[in-house]
């Protein structure tokens, strides 16, 4: 399975009777998954479809869902409102009948107010379900695309962070390598602080200074925490080599690696260790900043 970033975009298209809509995903990082679905009014049956589906094909990112949708225009018609030409006409006759008066002209009835409306054509039930129908199949499409954007983007970020595994490997195989860690040059740098301490005071037990200095040998090995990140370094390629959503056990081995580096850093007796201390300290952060990006 293909690892996948958290980000992506896309966005799809389509058009059903009278209705042409526009769906627009976008998805940032976030600990969980957070969908924001925004549809037009009279559109809200189709959220728990898009939710349903949003659920079954990502596990974590902030994903924004927005439709929109417009409706062609149609040619308004004329209608006449049957009830006040009937109460018009109902009052000129009233009126004819008391003072004589002549009766109303077509054009006359049809100038006065409320007589004649011109309205919109509405949709039919059909047009409207085959619609949203349609924007549903469209929601796939558009989701579909962000899936393959935020694949594409993982295999990246794969490449990536496989190569911050390996300058880990190398930085640590470096300190493994190191003069400064063999037991001669710990027991050498012991025995010259020792006699600097002898030469300095009298009172000084020869027997307790030998037993601190083994103490502070056994302190200054360096020996379990490489193994730990050997370790570390052989989960992480597993882990990307597997892939889905395996971010956040990555994240979890960031914060491992740079505990074990923090820890050889204060053990540190030479120079060359903590530079190479301090190189490991900045690869495990680039590893943890890219690992944030993974779903």
């Amino acid at each position: 399975m293909a690892l996948s970033s958290m980000t992506g975009f896309s966005r799809s298209h389509g058009t059903s009777g009278p209705y042409t809509f526009e769906w627009e995903l976008k998805s940032v990082n976030a600990k969980g998954l957070d969908l924001r679905v925004r549809l037009p009014q009279g559109w809200d049956d189709l959220e728990g479809p898009v939710r349903k589906r949003a659920g079954e094909a990502m596990s974590r990112g902030t994903v924004y869902a927005n439709l929109n949708v417009k409706r062609a225009s149609s040619a308004a018609v004329a209608r006449i409102n049957q009830d006040i030409l009937a109460s018009l006409l109902d009052a000129a006759r009233d009126l004819a009948a008391k003072v004589g008066a002549a009766p109303p002209t077509v054009d006359g009835l049809l100038a006065a107010k409320g007589v004649i409306e011109i309205v919109e054509p509405e949709s039919s039930e059909a047009e409207i379900a085959a619609a949203k129908a349609a924007a549903a199949a469209a929601f796939e499409t558009a989701l579909q695309g962000l899936i393959e954007m935020r694949r594409r983007e993982g295999v990246a970020l794969g490449e990536i962070l496989s190569q911050r595994v390996n300058d880990i490997e190398r930085l640590a195989g470096r300190a493994e390598a190191a003069p400064g860690r063999k037991p001669d040059a710990i027991k050498a740098k012991l025995t010259e602080q020792i006699a600097t301490l002898l030469d300095a005071s009298e009172r000084f037990d020869a027997d307790r200074l030998a037993q601190e200095a083994l103490l502070i040998a056994t302190k200054a090995d360096i020996r379990e925490e490489l193994d730990r990140i050997g370790s570390h370094v052989a989960q992480a390629r597993e882990l990307l080599s597997k892939g889905g959503p395996v971010g956040r056990r990555l994240d979890f081995l960031s914060q491992e690696f740079n505990r074990e580096v923090n820890t050889t850093c204060s053990k540190s007796n030479d120079i060359e260790l903590t530079n190479i201390g301090l190189e490991l300290k900045n690869v495990v952060e680039q590893f943890r900043e890219q690992v944030q990006n993974l779903e």
